[in-house]
């Protein structure tokens, strides 16, 4: 009998019981969706976290720290070890934590040896300080931040009106949207072109009680440039620099952070200058920094170096893994509930197999009696189950395609696009996904047909032929 044969019996067997094999390949499809379905879902909610981290500067920034002038002051370098500490405590304030107790201060030869580790695409150290700002007659308390000039980081690409600052020496500033409400500008655009005025006591003399408003005058006028777009969510979690509401240049940041410090600061940097760990033309003004990589992969790599040259750093990635962990098991979990209706599938078809042998008894041994192998029965039984598996997979690939699909688009209609957010996919159905579910169903199929496949091989021909079709009922 040739392969051609026994495929031609296998579905002519088929077509025979089309009631019972659409009902059985019903089962499959069914089983089939549900496991892709609920996979598919895991997997959307995978995707969305892992293009948010992206989309945020997440996956691709590292967070350094160095010394601070405390611990300079106080010699809590590890300055005879050059083996790095692990850190076990948490920074002030519940902010990130390095992996490492850093050795060495942010110093600028510091930053420049940095930039020169290899995937190293940019170093912007973390320059903020606090003063009073005055723009459109309101006198408010506001945070600034240095910023390089041009800035690579995402968080300064797109404006609501206006543009990033010109060059990295003129007096110009960015500013986010919650500045203009708290500065009671009307509108947007009104703020491009203004100015904000930077407050300091009369003659920088050193008070040790908080000034008011009305004892202060203008140390530094800068122009509004631009006003940076918001995000539905707001702007204010993207990479690993902290936000702010006003942006000036790097050098001009610094220029004031080193002429107004705090007082516990200056008496910090003297210590440390007396001590030697602070050399007397050295300048502290940042303890951390924020260095881009240009492939995620390269991050441990930096990171490593990082530690060698004596400073901690801190990733998302670190975070991330946890959390595919958990996606892990997540998935792990729909993938078995899903699997719970295939194997429900199964099972019919290991039925409709069985009733297949059943009612075939007397045509098994006629094919034997002439001369049929036990393995060319066995195919013809192998071939059905692998049709019915492999019809019911791409059905059910196809159905959980568009339930997919159809769910994606209600979710956006109703769900996001009412509260402005993007367009995401809930249910993310990559082809790889689909193929292993067809490939399953068709092993699973194959595997449901192995006991009824050697049962029908196993008839006596002699048997069977002594049966008619009525007798096979009282099996």
């Amino acid at each position: 009998m040739s392969l051609l044969d026994i495929y031609w019996l296998a579905l002519r067997n088929l077509r025979q019981s089309k009631l019972r094999a659409t009902l059985t390949t019903s089962g499959v499809v069914i089983g089939v969706a549900v496991i892709i379905s609920m996979i598919s879902f895991g997997l959307g909610l995978q995707r969305d976290a892992l293009s948010r981290f992206q989309n945020l500067d997440g996956l691709s920034e590292i967070h350094v720290f160095g010394s601070t002038l405390f611990s300079l002051a106080a010699k809590q370098q590890q300055a005879n070890s050059r083996t790095p500490q692990p850190a076990t405590q948490q920074t002030a304030g519940g902010e990130f934590v390095p992996d490492y107790i850093p050795e060495r201060s942010l110093d600028d030869r510091a930053l420049e040896e940095i930039a020169q580790i290899p995937g190293v695409v940019y170093v912007k150290p973390h320059i903020n300080f606090s003063a009073y700002a005055r723009s459109n007659n309101h006198t408010v308390m506001e945070t600034f931040r240095g910023a390089p000039v041009p800035d690579p980081s995402s968080r300064l690409k797109s404006y609501a009106a206006g543009s990033m600052i010109s060059s990295p020496d003129v007096d110009e500033v960015v500013v986010t949207q919650s500045f203009i409400r708290r500065f009671g500008y009307a509108k947007i655009a009104d703020a491009v072109g203004q100015t904000v005025e930077i407050m300091d006591v009369p003659g920088g003399k050193d008070d040790a009680s908080d000034p008011t408003p009305d004892d202060l005058v203008v140390a530094r006028t800068y122009r509004i440039v631009g006003v940076l777009a918001e995000d539905p969510g707001g702007n204010r979690f993207r990479g690993l620099a902290a936000p702010s509401n006003i942006y000036l240049p790097l050098d001009a940041a610094r220029s004031w952070k080193e002429e107004h410090p705090d007082p516990l600061s200056r008496v910090a940097l003297r210590l440390a200058r007396k001590n030697g760990t602070v050399s007397r033309n050295q300048r502290v003004t940042f303890t951390t920094a924020v260095v881009r990589v240009n492939d995620p992969i390269q991050m441990q790599a930096v990171r490593t170096r990082l530690s060698q040259l004596g400073f901690g750093s801190f990733s998302f990635v670190d975070e991330f893994k946890q959390i595919r962990s958990i996606f892990l098991i997540i998935n792990s979990a729909l993938a078995l509930l899903g699997g719970i209706s295939l194997l429900v599938a199964s099972l019919g078809i290991t039925n409709t197999m069985l009733m297949s042998t059943f009612e075939r008894t007397r045509e098994i041994g006629i094919m034997k009696a002439i001369g049929a192998e036990e393995w060319e029965i066995k195919q013809i039984f192998f071939v059905e189950a692998s049709v019915i598996g492999l019809v019911g997979g791409i059905l059910g690939a196809l159905l959980a395609w568009g339930v997919d699909a159809l769910a994606n688009r209600l979710a956006y209609r109703f769900i996001l696009q009412p509260q402005g957010v993007d367009y995401l996919e809930f249910f993310h159905l990559p082809p790889a996904l689909w193929i292993c579910a067809v490939a399953l169903a068709l092993l699973v199929s194959m595997l449901a047909a192995f006991y009824p496949t050697a049962r029908a091989a196993r008839v006596d021909p002699v048997t069977a032929l002594r049966h008619d079709s009525l007798s096979i009922y009282t099996i």
